[in-house]
């Protein structure tokens, strides 16, 4: 069974985020942050919740439950422009912009 650490770890390398940037989004130092993937720290209930919303995930999947990730139900008003935006295109544009996008993601990491 994964460990909460483990699994924030996969969350953040999946989301292409450093420990800088995910401690940034929700207000703690990169070494708090670093503390919670290596298991040496818990993080408080506020702070569960933040990386919840920041990963899109559920609070249960966060702490070691099975229950499946699941898409946040907060979206931010950026992440709906894109989603509409996509959403309008055709499959090989729509294709071709995520290819870009997750390209542009890569070379800031």
């Amino acid at each position: 069974m994964m460990t909460m650490g483990d699994r924030l770890r996969e969350l953040r390398l999946r989301g292409h985020y450093s420990q800088e940037e995910v401690a940034r989004q929700i207000g703690i130092t990169r070494s708090a942050y670093s503390h919670y993937e290596i298991n040496n720290r818990q993080p408080v209930y506020e702070t569960l919740m933040k990386l919840a919303t920041l990963f899109g995930v559920s609070l249960d999947y966060i702490i070691g439950g099975e229950q499946s990730k699941r898409e946040s139900a907060t979206l931010t008003p950026e992440t709906i422009e894109i989603i509409r935006l996509l959403s309008s295109m055709d499959q090989d544009k729509r294709r071709a912009s995520i290819d870009r996008m997750m390209a542009a993601i890569k070379q800031v990491d």
